[in-house]
């Protein structure tokens, strides 16, 4: 089988990870597979040279494709070019049986042009999509704000709902993302396949030599005594990098070994700093910057608490690798994050971390110092969010599920043609 996986943007990130590792998957399983993306820049880095060094046993590769055009931004200019251009002649080169979107705009522009696709004697493509996360704004800030905000909104929800026309399946990382677009009126109800992120859960279960939890507080200036409470994020917006100085300022100021650690860089950096320094609170964070995603494991074993006050997800990658790790996780309750944190008030056994209303850094704060308070009960989420985190997210599983997608896309591909 022959697949076109197209992705806006191959910086490091948790939907790049995910569309990385089903590429990765398939190759092993003999496809071929072909990822195309827009240009690479800024400073959260790049899953390229990772794509590029990709070999399987037998020699197989993952064929790469950059699309000038295919930019973040609306622009209507490089879109069209996009479309018309750059991903027509792709689609006519490879071929493909199946395209994958993954993104926003990748999703819109990909589904429309692999929709139109038509070789001589050959069927077009099946067309899937995954929603790795919502592309809806909050409706927040002075007026003016707002309703720019719901327009965009508005523009987003009717260019998801044109698409969804355009494609087979879609694919959602959680359910929360299916019940969004649903109240949106995007798509039909049994168009939408729950396939959970997958991860390399091993590189995050088992601690090779060199790269464990004392191994990682030694290189990050951190002693035993540290309690750490630590984030995996770009540094950038709705992250909730300042509203974990709102919430634990004090406490930080007050306790001579509490720590935040945060991993990963972005273009919010030098004001964050900023702040930490002006609050007094820059020798309390340990900036570990940007790292490569095989150290990020030996990163979050440094942690006692992974906190992800995140004001918009699709399923947090960081969170089920938190507790691949057996580190306990406090977040925010929104989208799909509550499918990967089971609350400690409302899961019982089953409880992975707690979760705290968005915007609440009260409530934030309270939570971190139950479980600053309470190392017994750090210990048994942690060990129940492992339990649950390698069953529920392994990369084998989503590639199983990617291949279950691919047939019945294939089949109402085939029951679409054979009706007009």
């Amino acid at each position: 089988m022959r697949v076109l996986h197209i992705s806006t943007r191959l910086i490091l990130g948790g939907s790049q990870e995910n569309t990385v590792l089903s590429c990765e998957g398939q190759a092993e399983r003999g496809y071929e597979v072909h990822l195309a993306f827009g240009p690479i820049f800024g400073p959260e880095g790049s899953m390229l040279d990772r794509v590029e060094a990709f070999r399987t046993s037998n020699g197989q590769t993952i064929r790469t494709h950059e699309l000038p055009n295919l930019v973040r931004e609306v622009d209507p200019r490089k879109d069209h070019r996009c479309w018309s251009r750059d991903l027509r002649r792709l689609l006519q080169e490879t071929r493909p049986d199946v395209v994958h979107t993954h993104s926003s705009k990748a999703g819109v522009l990909g589904r429309w042009a692999a929709w139109l696709t038509r070789d001589e004697g050959r069927p077009r493509p099946a067309v899937v999509h995954t929603i790795h996360g919502p592309p809806f704004m909050p409706v927040e800030g002075p007026p003016h704000a707002r309703v720019a905000t719901r327009l965009k909104n508005g523009l987003y929800a009717a260019a998801e709902r044109f698409a969804a026309l355009r494609c087979d399946v879609i694919v959602a990382v959680a359910d929360a993302m299916t019940e969004q677009f649903l109240a949106r009126r995007i798509g039909e109800p049994d168009k939408y396949v729950t396939v959970r992120s997958g991860m390399e859960t091993r590189r995050f279960v088992e601690a090779p030599p060199g790269e464990t939890r004392d191994d990682a507080r030694r290189e990050l200036g951190l002693g035993p005594e540290h309690f750490v409470v630590g984030t995996v994020a770009r540094l950038a917006q709705h992250k909730g990098h300042d509203d974990l100085i709102d919430a634990l300022a004090d406490d930080l100021r007050a306790h001579e070994y509490w720590r935040l650690l945060w991993v990963g860089d972005g273009w919010w950096r030098d004001r964050l700093v900023d702040r930490l320094a002006r609050e007094g609170l820059r020798d309390r964070v340990v900036l570990a910057g940007l790292v490569p995603p095989e150290r990020v494991p030996m990163m979050v074993r440094a942690m006692d608490v992974l906190a992800h006050p995140s004001a918009r997800e699709g399923l947090p990658r960081t969170v089920p690798q938190a507790l691949l790790c057996g580190v306990p996780a406090v977040a925010y309750d929104v989208d799909g994050t509550r499918e990967a944190c089971l609350d400690v008030d409302a899961s019982g056994d089953r409880a992975t971390g707690i979760l705290v209303r968005p915007g609440d850094t009260r409530g934030l704060r309270a939570a971190v110092g139950r479980l600053a308070g309470d190392p017994d009960l750090r210990r048994r989420l942690g060990e129940a969010g492992r339990v649950f985190a390698e069953s529920e997210f392994a990369a084998e599983w989503m590639v199983d599920q990617l291949d279950e997608v691919y047939a019945l896309a294939i089949e109402r591909r085939n029951a679409t043609d054979a009706r007009s």
